[in-house]
This record gives C-alpha cells, structure tokens and sequence, in this order.
C-alpha cells in the first residue's frame, strides 16, 4: 500500500496545489481583489511552456512554428477587431484591446510551441494540421462542430432560462469572428499546453494513468476557473454548476482533443460561443 501511495504522491500534490490556488484566491477574492483565475492558471502554463521550449525547441519542425504563429497573429489581429467578446483585463492591467490582442496573440504562440515540444516527445494531444495531414485535420474540425452544434442550441435556451433574458441577436459575422478568441485561446492554453505539462509531470510516477489524470485535472481547472465570482459569493453552487458543465461541454471537449486532435475541441468550442455570441449571451 505504502508502494501505490508512492505512484500517487506526484499527482496528489500536483491536486493539493491546485485546490490550493482556488481556496487561496477565493479567500483573498473576500476583501480584496486578486487576479482571475484564468489568468493564474494561464500564466503558470505559459511559464510550463516556456520551460518545455527551451528544453525541446530542437524539436519542433517547420510546421509547428508557422501554425504557431499564425495562429497567435490570427488571435491577435481578430482580438483588435472584436466587437461583441470582452475578456477579462489581464491581471487587471491589460484592459484595452490592442494590449489584449498583444498578449493573447503572444500566449496562443507561446503555448503552441509548447504544446509541439510535448506532442512530439510522445504528449497525448496531437495537432493534425502540424503533421500535415490535412484530411484528418479537416474531418477533426467538422466532426467537432457536428458534435458541439446540438449543445450550443441547448446552451443558449438553458441560459435564457436561467439568466431570465430574451434573445438578443448580435450580428452573425461578429459571433463568427469572435467566437474564435475563447475557442483558440481556451482550448490551446488548457486543453493542449496545460494537458500536456501535466502529463510531463505525472508520466513517470504513474505511466499507465498519466494521460487520463492529466486530462481530468485540466478539464477541471478549465471549467472551474469560470467560476472566481461565484466561488466568492456561494461555493457550493459554484461546485455544483461546474460539475454540471465540466460533463455537459467538458467531456466533450476531452475526448474529441484526444480521439480527433485539438483542431476538433477548437471547433467544438467555437460553435458554442458562436451561438452563444449571436444569441446576445
């Protein structure tokens, strides 16, 4: 038994550590105002990802630095543009969007380049579209909004019902284009860079679970890092609706970046916030 506790001890901390960073932030959230949650989390993976490409840059092909900086320059110029998503300032200090398009563009980079170093020493998401198969790319993205497309309409009535609003259309175009910021950043920073440093971290103590381990707890820390306010205001609740959303779009979102590739997730997710956006949401 002492020998299994072993295996588990790099994860438990890794779990401590977590829990740790909401409770602390939740509690200093009271009587003060400490940065969001994403931005702790995205910061502590950029900093993975950056530790990761200095190790492993050697590694990385041609394809990974043009998909990497394309799509940090695709965020960043659509982050310049946008007109209906408003993210949060970063760490309280980044409000207006040229900043924003800057260290979102920056970020996406960033953890792209990461993530390749991972995949390519055996991490457990692939990115189709940097291994040139462009077919499998192509049928990852579609299978993922075709997946995403009947709970984006489920989501946009389950919020009418619980905020009480009616619809309010924005223009299609807008929800189309900036739906685009949550779906790359989101997914790129947890589901690709962050699931991978975890599994950096746990491969060795406990090989066999490391890949699905790795997945849940980034899939946790995404979804219940929507929740900073909440967890202020009502705790159980908070916990109650992110379990809730972690197996209505989190699940998804975990097997589709597994079994497809990140390419499906993106899609996945930028259907939801597309009819989210467009609803007035």
């Amino acid at each position: 038994m002492i020998s299994q506790f072993s295996h588990y001890k790099t994860f438990s901390l890794l779990v401590l550590c977590i829990l740790g960073i909401f409770i602390a932030r939740t509690l200093l959230a009271v009587n003060g105002n400490p940065p969001q949650l994403d931005n702790i989390f995205t910061m502590a993976t950029l900093i993975g990802s950056t530790i990761v490409f200095i190790k492993g840059y050697q590694d990385l092909h041609t394809k990974d630095w043009i998909i990497a900086l394309s799509l940090g320059a695709l965020v960043g110029m659509g982050m310049s543009i946008t007109t209906i998503f408003t993210p949060y300032p970063f760490f309280g200090i980044v409000r207006d969007n040229l900043g924003q398009a800057l260290v979102r563009g920056f970020s996406v980079t960033l953890a792209i380049l990461g993530g390749m170093v991972i995949m390519h020493w055996g991490g457990p998401i692939s990115f189709p579209a940097a291994k040139g198969e462009w077919g499998k790319s192509g049928s990852a993205i579609l299978f993922g909004l075709l997946v995403g497309l009947p709970l984006a309409i489920f989501n946009i009535f389950a919020l009418k019902l619980t905020e009480g609003k009616d619809f309010l259309w924005q223009n299609p175009l807008s929800a189309l284009l900036d739906a685009f910021q949550p779906a790359i950043v989101e997914e790129v920073i947890y589901r690709f860079a962050l699931w991978g440093l975890l599994w950096l971290v746990l491969r060795k103590s406990i090989q066999k679970q490391s890949v699905f381990l790795a997945g849940l707890m980034a899939t946790m820390v995404h979804t219940y890092q929507h929740f900073d306010a909440l967890f202020v205001q009502s705790p159980w609740v908070a916990l109650g609706m992110g379990m809730a959303m972690a197996l209505i779009w989190g699940l998804p979102s975990y097997f589709l970046a597994r079994r497809r590739g990140i390419e499906s997730a993106i899609a996945f997710h930028w259907i939801q916030d597309v009819e989210r956006f467009f609803a007035g949401f």
